[in-house]
């Protein structure tokens, strides 16, 4: 985590640093001036003193000209080495004195590494050594006469380390954007599926008990309307509860990083108005709590939207009767664990629901296991494994005993 985040602030200073020195439009001619400007005395030097010597002024006038190739080193820099290695190659032959001819080369192979011309640049490099020595001798008539040709050839195979690191340098800003871009979208992914597993979780959850106390509301609507009274009362803190809960979500969505105000997360206190609100609607819902230390908001918020979804799935699926919910500590682990006598969930359901996936990832979020299989008298149990964290606060939690 340490290294992501250097690495991020890296690139943060790289970014602004680049975006707070935009290029400018004259940049392509930098290169082109300075070689030029460069090679100004020696072609001064050539004009008035060796005017008899047409061929070394013709030499020198060619590196002159091949500073201007250098334009085109951007879109073409493996043909751009080429073309200034052989207009350069015979004025660094004959030259004497500074090898400022040998300045728009070096140039070109910089450009050409920095570039990925790697493979132009070394046979470049490796045709000046045999070329240029073969040249200063023929020109020249002394064998002392290749030593400069082949000096200048070992420096300007230095100056590939130079654009070797800024390849590097390139090569490595270019990585850690991909690594910063990938981690970015892992968590805006990972944010939307929290996001989609609360919004499902609310919305059916709310939806299905809504369906159920208005169909017991329209049952009993002439017989025991006292009953049919307290379904609709049901419905409404139902129904307020659950855009509480969707106002939450969409305020945390809309705040652009302000703080958006929310109602509290569910956490274990609220199972028992979960177990109420279900045996009110005619299941016989059992909740048994056994626990010492108290969870991490996290684990707690993870247990009730378990308990939720699977009394969600148990409501429009199992067709139950009874409901036993148990949440205890076992082995460094916080137990829940939710069976009915029901006729058990349809295969579809059980292996692909969303109800089912979303127990399952909260679960595993925590780095829990969660695990479904028939129960003893038909039915289905759901169990879940959440580890419990060293940040649970150590003490007894209000039990709320026997529903």
């Amino acid at each position: 985590m340490a290294w992501h985040a250097n690495e991020e602030a890296w690139l943060a200073r790289a970014e602004s640093g680049w975006r707070g020195r935009p290029r400018p439009p004259g940049a392509r001619w930098f290169p082109v001036v300075v070689a030029a400007l460069v090679q100004v005395p020696g072609v001064l030097l050539a004009l008035f003193h060796l005017r008899a010597d047409l061929v070394t002024l013709l030499l020198v006038l060619l590196a002159f000209a091949s500073s201007f190739v250098l334009l085109a080193a951007r879109s073409h820099p493996g043909p751009v080495v080429v073309i200034v290695g052989v207009l350069c190659a015979g004025s660094i032959a004959v030259t004497t004195g500074p090898p400022l001819s040998a300045v728009p080369l070096a140039l070109a192979v910089v450009s050409a590494v920095v570039r990925g011309a790697r493979v132009w640049a070394w046979g470049t490099l490796a045709g000046l050594a045999v070329v240029g020595p073969l040249t200063a001798f023929l020109l020249i008539g002394e064998p002392t006469a290749i030593i400069r040709p082949l000096m200048i050839a070992l420096v300007l195979c230095l100056l590939i380390g130079i654009g070797e690191a800024i390849r590097n340098r390139r090569e490595r800003f270019r990585a850690a954007s991909r690594r910063v871009a990938e981690r970015r979208e892992s968590a805006a992914e990972a944010e939307r599926l929290r996001i989609a597993r609360e919004l499902h979780d609310v919305l059916a959850h709310s939806l299905s008990q809504i369906s159920v106390q208005a169909g017991v509301g329209l049952h009993l609507f002439d017989s025991r309307p006292e009953k049919a009274r307290e379904a609709l009362a049901a419905i409404k803190t139902t129904s307020s509860q659950a855009l509480e809960e969707v106002r939450g979500v969409l305020g945390f969505l809309r705040s652009e990083g302000h703080t958006a105000s929310r109602a509290p997360e569910p956490d274990l206190e609220r199972i028992p108005v979960l177990v109420e609100t279900y045996g009110r609607a005619g299941l016989d819902v059992t909740y048994e709590q056994d626990v010492v230390s108290v969870p991490a908001p996290a684990i707690q918020l993870a247990v009730y939207r378990i308990v939720q979804e699977s009394l969600t799935n148990i409501g429009r699926h199992a067709q139950a009767t009874t409901v036993r919910i148990s949440l205890r500590e076992e082995g460094g682990d916080y137990v829940v664990t939710v069976a009915d006598d029901g006729r058990g969930l349809p295969d579809t359901v059980r292996d692909g629901g969303k109800g089912m996936l979303g127990m399952r990832e909260r679960a595993e979020l925590l780095g829990g296991r969660f695990e479904t299989h028939p129960g003893e008298n038909g039915g289905l149990t759901v169990v879940a494994r959440l580890p419990i964290r060293t940040m649970a606060a150590t003490g007894p939690v209000r039990t709320t005993g026997l529903t």
